[in-house]
């Protein structure tokens, strides 16, 4: 099952912990796409995840100065 986050309009350290938030509710290997700014949140949110043990499948851009990233629990 895929789920779906949009933080951008949150500012760091909220949009990690949005993100933690969202993937805790889901199952193993369901995955969780999130529309994030880049600078900061793009930065801190992809490295977080991979260390709190998450797997980053993808990182791309999808204009407007925002990403989207898919996040295996």
């Amino acid at each position: 099952m895929k789920h779906f986050l949009d933080i951008t309009r949150e500012t760091c350290p909220m949009t990690f912990v949005k993100v933690k938030l969202a993937l805790s509710r889901m199952e193993k290997g369901e995955e969780l796409e999130v529309i994030l700014n880049e600078g900061e949140p793009l930065q801190n949110v992809p490295r977080s995840c991979e260390e709190q043990g998450y797997t980053v499948i993808s990182v791309e851009p999808c204009g407007g100065g925002r990403h989207r990233v898919w996040i295996r629990k």
